[in-house]
Formats: structure tokens, C-alpha cells, sequence
């Protein structure tokens, strides 16, 4: 399990980190709400543990963040505040769970392990199509066992061709399922992204333009 902790208190987070190690659980401290975004796009984590009074974008606002990713990336909430309101708040951002400092690090520990066995239980399939393997997960790609580094869209644009099993996608059902509703009809970003992520899956090409009609992944590639 690997996991990252969102805390401003250096000791704490240190802690904290130190302690779930010592129980096989890796961990990576992001002492702002900036870094914390960063990190959450360089890697894959299991489970956010979010202070939410952090500088920078706070708690919340990352929160936000994960969940409009669609990652089903569970979180823990950790808050000096134990009022109903405050923590009806967070599971209306959808938080997952909730542990009120201070607290004791086995508890941190039994809930980080009920989260992630429920996770498990709920995690999408992984797809696999002509040397390709999607994590939809692990938000992992790789090409007959080469990891494969991606952007956030091309990886939604890989996912939805996959998920066609080899058959065609049109370019307007690509706009519609990879990017959001403000998405412009008239944009040549899904020529462009599907541009890049063949370039990034590397050769022999395995992205086929149907002219036309759209893309599709060559099954036989």
C-alpha cells in the first residue's frame, strides 16, 4: 500500500510517516496543498490522508481535486475538528473516512487497511487489448511490459479505446467521455491527444485513424 499524507506539521507528518513504514505501509509527505497536487500527478497512491487545514489549496480543495479525477482513490480526512457539521461537510466532498487529532497511529493503521480492502473489493478491471495493459486503478499503462508515463487526458483517451475492445471511436464520442461537458465540438484536441499518445506508446503505431470515422486500437498490432 503505498499512501500520501497531506500535513503542514513537520513532526507529525514525519511521525506518522515513520510509523506506517515501520508497518509496511510506504508513505509520502506533501507539507502544502501545491505539492500535494503535484505529487498526486507524478504518482500512483492507494490512499490520501489530508489534514484539512493546510497551506496553499486546502484540504478540501485537494479533496475536490481527487475526486474529480474519478481514480475512486479512497480518503482519510485527518482535523482538529470533531463537530458533526464539519465532518458532514467532508463526506459530502466525498471523504471516505474521517480520524480527529490527536489520534493514535494504530488507528490510523486499522482504518488505512479497512479502506484499502474495501477499495480492492471495488476496483475496476484492468484492461488489456494487443500487448497493452491499462490499470484503470493504478492509473498504470503498459506496452508488452514497458511502462508507458501518460498525461491525465491521454490516459482517458487510451482507457475509452480499450475499452472498445478494437473497435472504432468516433472522435466525438472520444470528446464526450475523455473531456468535460464545456469541451468544444469544433477542437482538434482529440486529433492532437491521440497524436501524442501514439507518439508516446511508441512503434510499431498501434493507434489506426479510421479516415473518417475515427480511432481504434489494431488488435492484431
Amino acid at each position: 500500500m503505498r499512501v500520501l499524507i497531506v500535513e503542514d506539521e513537520p513532526l507529525l507528518a514525519t511521525a506518522v510517516r515513520d510509523g506506517l513504514r515501520l508497518e509496511a505501509i510506504a508513505a509520502d509527505i506533501a507539507p502544502d496543498g501545491d505539492t500535494a497536487l503535484e505529487l498526486l500527478d507524478l504518482n500512483a497512491y492507494d490512499i490520501a490522508v489530508l489534514d484539512r487545514d493546510i497551506p496553499g489549496p486546502s484540504g478540501d480543495e485537494v479533496a475536490r481535486h481527487i475526486v474529480a479525477t474519478g481514480s475512486g482513490m479512497p480518503i482519510l480526512m485527518l482535523t482538529a475538528a470533531d463537530r458533526l457539521d464539519d465532518k458532514a461537510s467532508g463526506f459530502e466532498l466525498g471523504v471516505d473516512d474521517y480520524l480527529t487529532k490527536p489520534f493514535e497511529l494504530r488507528e490510523l493503521v486499522l482504518r488505512l487497511r479497512a479502506l484499502d480492502r474495501r477499495r480492492a473489493h471495488a476496483r475496476p478491471p484492468v484492461l488489456e487489448l494487443a500487448g497493452l495493459r491499462l490499470d484503470p486503478f493504478r492509473r498504470e499503462v503498459f506496452r508488452d511490459g514497458r511502462y508507458v508515463a501518460l498525461t491525465r487526458k491521454q490516459f482517458a483517451v487510451l482507457e475509452v479505446l480499450l475499452t472498445a475492445g478494437g473497435g472504432v471511436v468516433s472522435a466525438e464520442a472520444l470528446l464526450e467521455r475523455a473531456w468535460d461537458e464545456n469541451a468544444d465540438p469544433f477542437t482538434n484536441a482529440v486529433r492532437i491527444t491521440v497524436s501524442a499518445l501514439r507518439k508516446r506508446l511508441g512503434q510499431p503505431w498501434i493507434i489506426a485513424t479510421v479516415p473518417g470515422v475515427g480511432y481504434r486500437i489494431e488488435a492484431g498490432g
